[in-house]
């Protein structure tokens, strides 16, 4: 019976380190997801600062220029001799 008992208690412990190893595997599979996750959004943010940066920068010149259209269509409504031939 003693052989039994130990067989059993093999048997036990290796199922044991199999759901540990099978643990392990999984906890690993999710710490490099997780880490792919984390490079993705990292470079997300990156890449969409830079695009927003150069937007606004297109935005400013873009009000600059609208700026300088009011004013000229203001003196133009002002002084209409000055566009007249």
């Amino acid at each position: 019976m003693a052989r039994a008992g130990g067989i059993t208690n093999a048997v036990n412990v290796g199922i044991a380190v199999q759901a540990d190893w099978e643990n392990r595997e999984f906890i690993s599979h999710i710490s490099l997801n997780v880490r792919r996750l984390f490079d993705f959004l990292v470079q997300f943010e990156a890449t969409t600062k830079s695009k927003l940066a150069s937007l606004n920068e297109k935005l400013d010149l873009l009000e600059r220029r609208l700026e300088l259209l009011e004013v000229q269509v203001g003196t133009a409504s002002a002084n209409p001799a000055l566009f007249n031939t």
